[in-house]
């Protein structure tokens, strides 16, 4: 048990330089800016508050240092390392590509690029430039990619796990063009967590030794380093509810995690596959959010109106609907046994009797359910439940590729777009996080 005391010593010490780094807390501020423009995104599109930005930065933080935790320990002991240069490639390669699009804010694409640079240079063995960028040059062909490829996976399967865990509760209810012209319905679920590693790193004197083999093994002696790093996902559907959104999304992740964790592992063992997991690393990646995208386009979107009814796009927490569990993509039939068809006729037939209502709604398979409840004074007129949109709407978001800049640019919101004639006003986004095609995964 002798190594147990020098173990303690590292890992208090890591801690130590987690909790003073700014790192960390530059990667929460950008969670909280996030989800503070999705805030002014649901109050442009909707005149309401869906859900609370310190409630899903805390949420955020609070799943972040659990997967942190649950990585940090499985690459502890397969042996996964880093060294000083990688934390660097790493940090430099993240931050580059979040200039060009915010959902490449991902280590995958960081270690997957970072492969690719590595095979290319090592071709050109004899290329040796210079100065500042020959000390790159070399850093780059030391790097052990492998092991970075090791933290991509298991990083993104527990993305995988926090996407079925918070998923649905990070939805968020949007408005936009649909395929013919008309505005449609959807949910954006886009989440961000700061992820706290703490990794091995070889060291030739001193450190702590390891009490087992790990497969991955660089040395003989180790120190842990904090590592804190921003993970992203992102996804706009309009043709499936949240929750199922979420469970589909979540298995291709923990597939893709699978994978790449498996090629990694073979590239520790038989260095020709590097390059093989650097490719799955990245181009694995676009194709999953090529494939939902197209997965997208051709399906039929779920909140539209049906021939008689209101589909009803999202639910206002704490409503009167909330409290008869009324559900996204359900249908209101009947109120107070008037038919509804319109906004307009829903506010009449709560009218009818302001003191009580009785529903009938259209589950998701179509079969009817009865509700009744009394209605207070100062409750939301219309029961708290927001419609998928009939054209008549004044927002709705215009997708396009969303940078770092983006983020740190409020002044987006005021920007406007003046509608075309016989066509419902549209405003730029308030809060852009989707692809050319519709949906994005970070």
């Amino acid at each position: 048990m002798e190594w147990v005391w020098p173990w303690l010593t590292t890992l208090g010490e890591a801690l130590l330089q987690l909790f003073i780094q700014p790192f960390y807390y530059i990667a929460v501020i950008l969670i909280a800016l996030i989800y503070h423009r999705q805030l002014l995104q649901e109050r442009k599109l909707f005149h309401v508050r869906l859900q609370s930005s310190i409630t899903q930065t805390i949420r955020a933080v609070l799943g972040g240092i659990l997967i942190g935790t649950i990585v940090s320990i499985v690459s502890l002991f397969l042996g996964a390392h880093l060294t000083l240069g990688s934390l660097i490639c790493i940090w430099a390669a993240t931050l580059i590509l979040s200039l060009f699009r915010i959902r490449y804010l991902c280590f995958a694409y960081a270690a997957g690029l970072l492969g690719v640079l590595q095979f290319g240079l090592n071709l050109a063995s004899g290329w040796q430039p210079s100065g500042w960028m020959g000390s790159i040059t070399e850093t780059l062909r030391t790097l052990d990619m492998p092991a970075l490829l090791v933290l991509a996976a298991l990083l993104h399967m527990g993305e995988a796990l926090l996407v079925r865990m918070q998923g649905v509760s990070m939805a968020s209810p949007l408005l936009f063009e649909g395929k013919r012209g008309k505005l449609v319905g959807g949910y954006q679920l886009q989440q961000f967590w700061a992820i706290p590693l703490l990794i091995l790193v070889p060291v030739t004197g001193g450190g702590a030794e390891l009490a087992w083999n790990p497969l991955m093994n660089a040395g003989h002696s180790y120190m842990l380093v904090a590592l804190p790093i921003m993970l992203g996902f992102g996804e706009i559907t309009q043709s499936m509810l949240p929750g199922q959104k979420v469970q589909i999304t979540s298995k291709r992740l923990m597939l893709y995690g699978t994978t790449l964790l498996v090629f990694s592992l073979l590239a520790a063992w038989w260095s020709p596959l590097m390059v093989i997991a650097a490719l799955i690393a990245f181009v694995g990646h676009e194709f999953l959010v090529w494939y939902s995208a197209f997965e997208e386009q051709n399906r039929s979107p779920v909140f539209v109106h049906p021939q008689h009814g209101l589909k009803v796009l999202a639910v206002i927490p704490e409503s009167p609907a909330a409290d008869l569990g009324i559900e996204a993509g359900e249908t209101l039939y009947k109120v107070n046994g008037k038919l509804v068809h319109s906004p307009e006729e829903l506010h009449r037939a709560l009218r009818m009797n302001p003191a009580f209502c009785k529903l009938e709604v259209r589950n998701h398979q179509g079969e009817s359910k009865f509700m009744q409840r009394a209605i207070y004074e100062g409750e939301h007129h219309q029961l708290g439940v927001i419609m998928a949109p009939d054209n008549h709407e004044v927002w709705a978001i215009r997708l396009r590729p969303l940078t770092l800049f983006h983020i740190i640019n409020l002044k987006l919101f005021a920007r406007l777009k003046k509608p075309q004639r016989d066509e419902a006003p549209l405003a730029l986004p308030p809060a852009p996080v989707a692809s050319d095609k519709g949906s994005v995964e970070m």
